[in-house]
């Protein structure tokens, strides 16, 4: 996989890039970063990549010719047709769902804005506008960390299990499962005694339970969107009996 990010400030990406689990992928050739300052771009003598709103207003507007540039530029490198991702308040909220669909696809090109806004014409050569929650930030660099790093990790080999990320929170569509290891008992606070036991079956039926008591008890809208297998229900009922 290729990603290319458009930003101002490209600085901000050193230190991600390069630590743990995206320096990994890029060791083991599953993904190259390309950091790109679209100030670089920009057509004007003072390389300004940003102006006054039309109509008036406060804050500036990241103009369109830079970016229409930039994108056109990288589209040029790779055979497939890229994805092109805006980093953007009003997008479609990130999810691990868009996450899986991202990691299937071979050129991701993000765009992280500043200011106040963009041109609204940049649109017209966007795939993707995705959001990552209900929040401003100072720019889109942040958010376009987010995305890359629940993207990366799902490429074949990157993680040291393959089967690791199948049983990540929302992968499942419930919360995932609580983890212990050792000392089975730490001042006195122990591990369940099944996870200890040698029996797999009973191990497996006691994650799965435990994954349906903590999405009930912290996110029981995550519900709506899933549809359990009978036996997983009637546990569903009984842990909600019990919480009662």
């Amino acid at each position: 996989m290729k990603i290319d990010v458009l930003t101002l400030f490209p600085e901000m990406f050193e230190g991600v890039f390069g630590s743990s689990i995206l320096k990994r992928a890029r060791e083991k050739e599953a993904v190259t970063y390309n950091v790109v300052n679209f100030r670089e771009y920009a057509d004007n003598k003072h390389k300004t990549v940003d102006d006054y709103p039309y109509g008036g207003g406060a804050g500036m507007v990241l103009k369109p010719q830079p970016i229409f540039d930039a994108v056109e530029a990288l589209s040029q490198h790779t055979s497939a047709k890229p994805r092109v991702i805006l980093l953007c308040p009003q997008g479609e909220r990130h999810s691990q769902k868009k996450a899986e669909q991202l990691s299937e696809e071979e050129h991701l090109i993000f765009i992280c804005g500043h200011y106040e806004g963009y041109d609204e014409r940049i649109r017209d050569i966007v795939t993707d506008e995705i959001s990552i929650g209900d929040f401003i930030l100072t720019g889109g660099e942040l958010g376009a960390m987010v995305v890359i790093d629940s993207v990366v990790r799902l490429l074949p080999e990157v993680l040291g299990k393959q089967e690791s990320h199948i049983q990540d929170s929302f992968s499942t569509g419930l919360l995932e499962h609580p983890h212990y290891t050792r000392p089975a008992d730490f001042r006195g606070l122990k591990v369940p005694d099944v996870l200890i036991s040698g029996n797999h079956k009973l191990v497996d039926e006691w994650r799965i339970k435990e994954s349906l008591r903590r999405t009930w008890e912290r996110r029981p809208d995550l519900f709506d969107h899933i549809e359990l297998e009978p036996l997983h229900q009637k546990w569903l009922e009984e842990i909600k009996k019990e919480s009662r």
